[in-house]
């Protein structure tokens, strides 16, 4: 592997972190009351966005839809059968209950993303016009509106807000 492809990768990694944390720092702007503050973190999140997709057509990380999808099925399974039991244990034996707390919730949404995703891959011209709504609490994604609470937080439907 080239130099220039591992920059790539470190580039992509570092914008895609960045994006995701601005969007973070803007929550919490809006929060203390500092609309122009949060604006400004919004739009560095947005250059963030542009400069990692960016980084990934270069790395020629994004192939046909149906290539798309095997690699996230590839991606959140990986996350739900490794990733996420790794760390929960890690948590559990140093005491974070937080941490454990979190790692089961995101575990066992991405083992529903990766089921979504395969469902997504079979029937991928017939998939059925739904929206998708996401809780709030854990990320679990619901086919539909959802009317019950969340399965694995417990959160009411409310807590759930449409994806489009």
């Amino acid at each position: 592997m080239s130099k220039t492809t591992d920059n790539l990768k470190e580039a992509f990694a570092g914008e895609s972190q960045a994006n995701r944390k601005y969007l973070a720092f803007a929550k919490k702007a809006e929060e203390e009351g500092l609309p122009q503050v949060a604006k400004l973190f919004r739009a560095a999140a947005h250059a963030e966005t542009i400069h990692a997709h960016a980084h990934l057509r270069l790395m020629k990380g994004i192939g046909s839809t149906a290539e798309n999808l095997k690699e996230a099925v590839a991606g959140e399974t990986h996350e739900f059968k490794s990733m996420y039991p790794a760390m929960i244990a890690d948590a559990k034996a140093e005491g974070e209950k937080a941490a454990e707390k979190y790692f089961v919730f995101a575990n066992q949404a991405e083992e529903c993303h990766a089921n979504l995703y395969s469902k997504a891959a079979e029937q991928m011209s017939e998939l059925a016009a739904v929206d998708y709504y996401v809780c709030s609490i854990c990320g679990h994604i619901h086919e539909g509106e959802p009317t019950d609470k969340c399965p694995i937080c417990g959160a009411p439907p409310k807590a759930y807000g449409v994806v489009a």
